[in-house]
C-alpha cells in the first residue's frame, strides 16, 4: 500500500478518495474497516472470512450487499472502483449473479461471466476520435501513438480494472488493458450511468474489447517520449487476422464417404 504513487496519471481520478484510505491502512487499520468507514460505496466491505463456504463470491455480494475483502492492493482497488463507478459495478454484479443463477458455478464461466470478469479486472474506458480509435483497434501503434500524438491531450481515459491498477503500482512495459469505447457525446459526469446501461449481457458476450499496452499512452510513461519505444513488437504486437476454420468436408477436394 505504501508503494502506491498517487501522482501517477492513471490514478488522477482516484487519488482524492483513495490516498486517505490507503494512509489509514498503512497506519494499521484493517482494510475492510478503512474502506467501509467513508460510506462512499453502495456496498460494505467485510473480511474474506465472512464469505459463506460454498457460495460464489459474486452471488454473496448480490445477496448481502457486502464485498469479501482481503488485505492487499487487489481488493483495495476493487473497493475504490465501487466508490467511483457504483452503478457500473452493481450492474456487473447483477449480470454475474444472474448467470450464476441460470447456469450455476462450473469450471467454465461462460461468455457473459467471462467477459464481465475481464472488464471488471482490466478495463480502461476511452473517449477518442474515430481515427484514433481505428488506429488503436487495428494495432497501428506508431500511427496511434506517434502520428496522432496531438490527439491524446483531447482523448479522455478512465481506469476501471482493479487488477490492472494493482499491476501499475510496479509498472512494466507489457501491462496491457482492455479498451471499452465511450461515445464522444457522453458527458464526463454521466460516465457511470452510461456505462451501467451499456454493460449488457449481449454486448459483453461479443467481447468488444481492444488491447492496449497502457504505458504507451502519451504522458503516462517518460520512456514513450522516444518513438523507438513503440518498436518493441513483443509488446506492441501487430493485429492477428482471424481465419475461419474450415471443416474437412467443406473442401471440394475431400469427398465424404456415402
Amino acid at each position: 500500500m505504501a508503494d502506491i504513487d498517487w501522482s501517477a496519471p492513471w490514478l488522477a481520478d482516484w487519488r482524492l478518495v483513495g490516498e486517505p484510505i490507503a494512509q489509514r491502512v498503512v497506519a494499521g487499520c484493517p482494510q475492510p474497516q478503512a474502506l467501509t468507514e467513508p460510506a462512499l460505496a453502495p456496498v460494505g466491505f467485510v473480511p474474506q472470512a465472512d464469505l459463506t463456504e460454498g457460495q460464489a463470491y459474486e452471488d454473496f455480494i448480490f445477496a448481502t450487499g457486502r464485498v469479501p475483502t482481503r488485505e492487499g492492493l487487489h481488493d483495495f482497488f476493487n473497493a475504490l472502483c465501487w466508490m467511483h463507478f457504483p452503478l457500473a459495478k452493481k450492474r456487473l454484479n447483477q449480470l454475474q449473479a444472474r448467470e450464476i443463477a441460470r447456469a450455476g458455478v462450473g469450471q467454465v464461466r461462460g461468455p457473459v461471466r467471462d467477459a464481465a470478469t475481464v472488464f471488471d479486472e482490466n478495463a480502461l474506458l476511452i473517449q477518442a476520435s474515430d481515427r484514433l480509435w481505428a488506429a488503436l483497434t487495428e494495432h497501428r501503434w506508431v500511427d496511434a501513438f506517434v502520428g496522432l500524438r496531438e490527439e491524446w491531450p483531447h482523448t479522455h481515459l478512465w481506469t476501471f480494472g482493479h487488477a490492472a491498477l494493482e499491476k501499475l503500482v510496479q509498472p512494466y512495459k507489457s501491462i496491457t488493458v482492455h479498451l471499452w469505447r465511450v461515445p464522444g457525446e457522453v458527458p464526463h459526469d454521466q460516465i457511470d450511468a452510461w456505462l451501467a446501461q451499456d454493460l449488457t449481457a449481449d454486448k459483453l458476450a461479443t467481447k468488444p474489447f481492444s488491447p492496449l499496452p497502457v504505458l504507451g499512452v502519451p504522458g503516462w510513461w517518460p520512456a514513450n517520449e522516444t518513438p523507438a519505444f513503440y518498436d518493441d513488437a513483443s509488446v506492441f504486437r501487430p493485429r492477428r487476422l482471424k481465419t475461419r476454420a474450415e471443416k474437412p468436408y467443406a473442401n471440394s477436394e475431400i469427398k465424404t464417404s456415402a
